[in-house]
């Protein structure tokens, strides 16, 4: 069956702050799991739900950062909802961020914490993803990223080339994983936003985290301690967690 892709995992200075702002971003609500974690997730949300990535935000003294490895781009229905949400984002504490996109009929903003984003001008592919259209990474090789996620999650490609590569849900809900081909540079630290993934109920978190390996994942330490998730690194050494069944 695969792994759900249950949260987009953010570290923050400001968990509180950082989480309000995320949640108006995209209509959703906050709630609090202990001091210092805010969780964003849309009213009503009930685990598992295959057409939603979550988003966590997590408190941490210096949130190091590989810069750019992992952004959300945000879906717009119309010319207008594109031009009200940028508007809105800024109201709410975003900046204007130049990656080097020039040219492009998509916006680039950076949160209050510094991390990228991108407001997508309508595109008829998004148009049933909710509003988040797609978590990115920034990788040096987007086949094998599209290789190794798809068969740890269980998704579909919908699109491979050397240069990009997209996934989605088997069940054809939610936002996209993308691979983007770039030059993200060595890591020098932990990545500031990582994926969290979990086994959907009735499978085996131990099962699952040895099926990761055999697909390539290797284990990591990030200073995590003794906790109840595994950290592991996916073949480019983007660390990601898998949680404990819920």
């Amino acid at each position: 069956m695969g792994l759900l892709l249950y949260e987009v995992n953010f570290k923050a200075r400001d968990d509180s702050a950082l989480g309000r702002f995320w949640a108006a971003a995209l209509g959703w609500g906050v709630s609090s799991q202990e001091p210092g974690v805010t969780d964003v997730k849309p009213a009503g949300f009930a685990w598992p739900d295959p057409a939603t990535v979550c988003v966590d935000v997590v408190a941490v003294p210096d949130p190091g950062t590989v810069r750019y490895r992992v952004h959300l781009d945000l879906a717009t229905t119309s010319a207008v909802h594109q031009a009200d949400l940028v508007a809105r984002l800024k109201e709410l504490g975003a900046t204007p961020a130049d990656i080097g996109q020039g040219d492009v009929p998509w916006t680039v903003l950076a949160d209050p914490e510094g991390n990228v984003l991108c407001v997508l001008e309508p595109r008829e592919v998004y148009r049933d993803t909710g509003p988040i259209a797609a978590v990115v990474v920034d990788c040096a090789d987007p086949r094998a990223m599209a290789g190794f996620w798809g068969a740890a999650l269980g998704w579909t490609p919908h699109e491979v080339t050397d240069d990009y590569a997209r996934l989605r849900s088997a069940k054809g809900a939610g936002p996209y994983l993308e691979f983007l081909r770039s030059t993200p540079g060595p890591k020098t630290a932990r990545n500031r936003v990582h994926l969290d993934v979990a086994p959907y109920p009735g499978d085996d978190q131990v099962a699952e985290v040895a099926r990761l390996r055999a697909l390539g994942a290797t284990d990591a330490d990030i200073g995590q301690g003794d906790v109840p998730w595994t950290v592991l690194a996916d073949p480019e050494g983007n660390e990601f967690c898998v949680l404990a069944p819920r």
